[in-house]
């Protein structure tokens, strides 16, 4: 018998609700995702939860009931889509800036003991401040006491430096203690791309090689790698024009558009566009577009090239035996709007220790 039921909405590919399975006390007995192939990779990675996939404003109480088997849920996490809030984004406040609104309601029915919101660190600015204050609101209206606070990935041993606002209410007293940093200065140093993606084969523009160049020799592939039965998937570089492949040759480690000589130096674009990555630092925030050169820092500093599908899962902590679904756009988009599963498990783990105190 599970101690704790759990409720993953705008689930993904199930980045959260990793952490929460990974431990024997929770039981995720439904999540809810929009994207028909985003809830397909999620039924992949996790056949034994209850996925609906529909519109979160036509989830009702009666196919929650269904789902759930009308059992008590402990436990609501996820975050609504972060794109309105992103910095990186035309922030607006549209239709899925209010996606709160359907966070809310769904507590409003099912009333556990606590929630995890989780978002891009451009909410806390979004409508200069007043948008995270009006989504405090609303929870505190349901009766949560709320805490708050930016969680950078990085320090729990992600290869990839990535903020997040982590929202947590409670019914009662919120006795909930942000994990402490595993990773970091007099801790555990920064997992490295060289650490992180090192063992996987060298390739060119347009490459495929799914296997592995050597044992895993850091803690970060023994995780990555855990079950030692399977080979890498997914490990296809994109294939690039002799234009772009040349400014990626031309490259040195962590350099940008702007230390391009000026014969081949693109005429438009960010200083983070067009640039390597550092092989020896954790990774720049992994976007959607981490494929895509012109659009931010995504340039394998060992291969020149463009990051493969395995590689950005990897900067996201997800094992090699998760499989992402759709077209490779789609793929992208799975793995660059998740939460890192070493992430998700240092939140659940703390999680714990407030429902085990509630208890």
């Amino acid at each position: 018998m599970k101690d704790y039921n759990v409720i993953d909405l705008f689930a993904g590919v199930g980045g959260l609700s990793y952490g929460f399975s990974q431990l024997k006390e929770y039981n995720i007995v439904m999540a809810n995702e929009y994207g028909k192939d985003i809830a397909r990779a999620y039924r992949l990675n996790h056949p034994n939860i209850n996925m609906v996939n529909c519109d979160i404003n036509d989830l009702t109480e009666e196919m929650i009931r269904e789902n759930t088997g009308d059992q008590v849920i402990d436990a609501v996490v996820g975050g609504p889509p972060c794109q309105s809030y992103s910095t990186l984004g035309k922030r607006q406040m549209d239709d899925r800036a209010n996606l709160f609104m359907q966070y809310k309601r769904i507590l409003q029915i099912i009333k556990p003991k606590a929630f995890v919101f989780e978002n891009v660190t451009g909410i806390l600015s979004m409508d200069k401040g007043r948008l995270f204050k009006e989504v405090q609101r609303e929870f505190v209206e349901l009766g949560y006491d709320l805490k708050y606070k930016v969680l950078n990935a990085m320090d729990y041993g992600v290869p990839q430096i990535r903020e997040r606002v982590i929202l947590v209410g409670c019914l009662g007293e919120n006795k909930y203690e942000y994990p402490e940093p595993t990773h970091g200065e007099d801790r555990i140093p920064y997992v490295t791309l060289r650490e992180a993606i090192g063992d996987l084969p060298v390739l060119s523009s347009g490459e495929t090689n799914n296997s592995y160049m050597k044992d895993p020799d850091n803690e970060f592939l023994k995780f990555v790698r855990k079950n030692g039965t399977t080979l890498p998937t997914e490990h296809t570089a994109p294939k690039n024009g002799a234009h772009l492949i040349k400014i990626m040759q031309t490259l040195k480690d962590g350099e940008g558009k702007d230390d391009l000589p000026e014969d081949i130096r693109p005429k438009s674009g960010y200083g983070n566009t067009y640039a390597k990555l550092w092989w020896d630092r954790p990774s720049t925030t992994i976007t959607r577009n981490f494929a895509c050169p012109s659009s931010s820092r995504c340039i394998h500093p060992r291969d020149s090239r463009a990051l493969t599908i395995r590689e950005g899962a990897r900067l996201q902590s997800f094992p090699d035996d998760y499989l992402f679904y759709g077209p490779e756009g789609t793929k992208r988009l799975e793995i660059g709007n998740a939460v890192p599963p070493l992430l998700s498990v240092a939140i659940a783990r703390q999680m714990l220790k407030m429902l085990n105190e509630i208890k």
